[in-house]
């Protein structure tokens, strides 16, 4: 057997899109490549595409050497003679390869031809490597002497740049081959990934054919436009392409031929009818000038316009639902691991987290809610895996539970008078708790809340506090039952008391998300205007309606009101004490997101496990330049932002940051 040590000479076939981007990495890595095709203008055309991407990795400094020493270790021989048949050229040099990868056409019979030719006159137990991205690796191998030594190493375009590589296991590949292509993988830069068993899409494809169809099937039924759906997949779930935007630029065709491929070998799908039907019209996207968008000729790509404005139109559980529902079925069955289904969709598809990671952010038991919704509304395919809806009796609903598919560590929820604190690291909630009062704020709760953010302001496992309120009122305002009897002095005290809050809140350390879930007025709206982001529930109302009682704003709202909404605004809305709604508060930049009330937790999970990621004193210091810059003139706030700017290159953070970067992986900031 073969293993990863002995391999020196790589025969790939096939030098079109892939091929040709697998033999430059192989030969990057120091393998002789020999590279064959039918012909030897495209031999040629290759050729000059690996010099020209060689050299574009020279300018950058990527290359260890220069691009003519790469060059002449690729050999381009002629794969087929003029009646159609193998060359006696290529067998030669199967003869001496230690290694075949196969990168020609996605027809089965043309595989199988190739292969079994290879295998007639290979020097031994050679690997004998697929690149295909659709096709059965076991019916590839059963043309073969030797299907033990056929295995799937599928690469991702374009190779050179791609760190992904999905190893697929046919029925009767040995544990050996897998093993050597793994580590041959690593020897070559990338990043592997196993899978198990031979199943139509392997990892990569089947998740983004759940997540594709989902997606069509919602534009196809009229319950969101395609504007709509690519503003919340790149906007709200932070994906690098839309999802028609990626079917566009990939091709229609391509995407429709491998369901179609794949629905026929097993998967089970509904199919939506436009991707079919703009394939017989032949507008595959960017490659036609037209697919869902619009491009000024036949292969210009030009990034279409997506509003920023439209994201979270679509529930993004929605859209991700049925792809971990395909990702349950993968882990379940065997097909791979947990953590290379996380890794495959990140690195093949460049999504900004695992399909797991996102589960437990957004939560199992709406990810379980949502397929049964979407079973009704489009077919039996998106029944829930029994593995899901076990985790929904365990309660292993993911980061809220403290406990999904990965486990988050603490877990506390903790109850004060007049206040629930829950910790989910490394977010803390803060859930304002008397909703037969409507939260009103009384003097219990301004020391609870102060008290309670100065225990989390000292809690090292807490990056961003969420503020929030129980029952069908984030605050309605403060406890007028307490202002019974009490003097201008006392008045004036507590104003002071309750501005010293709101200035702890608008400076504190640590983002703070206010999620606004239904009545926001006079000093609940006062303490929402402190936070640094505002969500709102559609239905949330929101108003500083003192001037109706005889009194003024007395917690900051006659300051940070205006800060917000402009003068004109801010006096509108205080002298008339009118409430308006959170769509017109986000129209008047009073709230920053407005979302379905039902997606408000998960909208601001969803942003502060964002915002934990981003390195804390760096936050920090952003907040701090803000805020005080605003309350000085421009030529102090400069002198601020530049202090800040320098001193956080002493930080360890920093460091961290640029040296992520570099290696192209993703940081990991301490907050040193």
């Amino acid at each position: 057997m073969v293993s990863a040590n002995d391999v020196k000479q790589v025969l790939v076939v096939g030098a079109g899109t892939m091929g040709h981007g697998i033999a430059e990495v192989f030969a990057i890595a120091g393998y002789n490549v020999f590279l064959a095709d039918v012909n030897r203008q495209i031999l040629d055309s290759a050729m000059d595409k690996i010099r020209w991407s060689l050299s574009k990795l020279a300018e950058k400094g990527q290359l260890k050497e220069s691009v003519d020493s790469v060059m002449s270790r690729i050999t381009a021989v002629i794969s087929v003679n003029p009646d159609g048949s193998f060359s006696n050229d290529l067998a030669a040099v199967a003869s001496q390869a230690d290694m075949m990868i196969e990168a020609i056409t996605e027809k089965l019979d043309a595989k199988q031809a190739l292969f079994r030719f290879v295998d007639q006159h290979r020097k031994g137990k050679i690997i004998m490597a697929t690149n295909t991205s659709s096709l059965p690796i076991t019916e590839i191998a059963s043309a073969t002497s030797s299907p033990e030594l056929v295995v799937g190493m599928h690469f991702f375009n374009p190779p050179p740049l791609m760190p992904l590589i999905e190893i697929i296991k046919g029925e009767r590949t040995s544990d050996d081959v897998v093993q050597s292509v793994v580590d041959l993988a690593k020897r070559i830069g990338k990043q592997p990934v196993v899978v198990n068993k031979d199943v139509p899409g392997f990892i990569v494809n089947r998740i983004l054919a759940r997540f594709l169809n989902t997606a069509c099937w919602l534009v196809a039924k009229g319950r969101a436009s395609v504007l709509e759906v690519d503003s919340t997949v790149r906007f709200s779930l932070g994906f690098p392409m839309g999802a028609f935007e990626l079917a566009d630029y990939s091709g229609i065709d391509v995407f429709y031929l491998i369901a179609v491929a794949m629905t026929q070998r097993g998967f089970k799908q509904t199919p939506c009818p436009l991707f079919e039907q703009m394939y017989k019209a032949n507008t595959l996207g960017m490659k036609t000038g037209k697919g869902f968008y619009e491009y000024p000729k036949p292969g210009a790509y030009v990034r279409p316009q997506i509003p920023k404005d439209l994201a979270g139109k679509v529930d993004p559980v929605t859209l991700i639902a049925s792809a971990v529902n395909e990702a349950a079925w993968l882990l379940e069955n065997g097909i791979a691991t947990k953590e290379d289904i996380d890794k495959a969709v990140k690195l093949g598809l460049g999504w900004p987290k695992g399909v797991f990671e996102l589960a437990d952010q957004y939560g199992i038991d709406s990810i379980v809610a949502t397929l049964n919704q979407l079973k009704q509304d489009i077919g039996p395919e998106y029944s829930p895996e029994p593995l899901l809806t076990q985790m929904v009796s365990q309660g292993t609903l993911g980061v809220k539970t403290g406990k999904g598919f990965y486990e988050y560590g603490h877990y506390e929820e903790v109850a004060k008078s007049t206040l629930i604190v829950r910790y989910e690291k490394p977010i803390a909630w803060i859930i304002l708790n008397r909703p037969n009062k409507l939260n009103a704020i009384n003097v219990d709760m301004i020391n609870e809340l102060s008290q309670t953010l100065d225990e989390i302001e000292q809690n090292p496992d807490v990056r961003v506090v969420i503020l929030t309120g129980s029952g069908r009122a984030f605050s309605a305002g403060a406890d007028i039952t307490g202002f019974a009897g009490i003097t201008p002095i006392q008045a004036a005290i507590f104003s002071r008391k309750f501005q010293e809050l709101t200035l702890k809140m608008e400076y504190y350390t640590k983002p703070i998300i206010v999620a606004i879930n239904g009545y926001t007025l006079g000093g609940g709206l006062e303490i929402a205007m402190s936070g640094d982001i505002r969500i709102a529930a559609e239905t949330a109302m929101l108003g500083q309606p003192e001037i109706n009682l005889g009194f003024i704003p007395g917690a900051g709202g006659t300051q940070r009101l205006p800060r917000l909404v402009g003068r004109s605004s801010a006096k509108l809305l205080i002298f008339t004490g009118d409430m308006v709604s959170a769509k017109d508060a986000k129209e008047l930049g009073l709230v920053d997101y407005v979302v379905p009330p039902e997606r408000l937790e998960q909208e601001a999970r969803s942003l502060a496990l964002k915002l934990a990621e981003k390195p804390p004193l760096a936050l920090l210091a952003a907040k701090l330049a803000v805020e005080m810059g605003l309350e000085s003139n421009i030529w102090a706030g400069l002198a601020l932002e530049s202090q800040l700017f320098g001193l956080l290159f002493s930080t360890k953070d920093v460091v961290e940051g640029v040296s992520a970067f570099l290696e192209k992986r993703k940081p990991l900031f301490k907050g040193e």
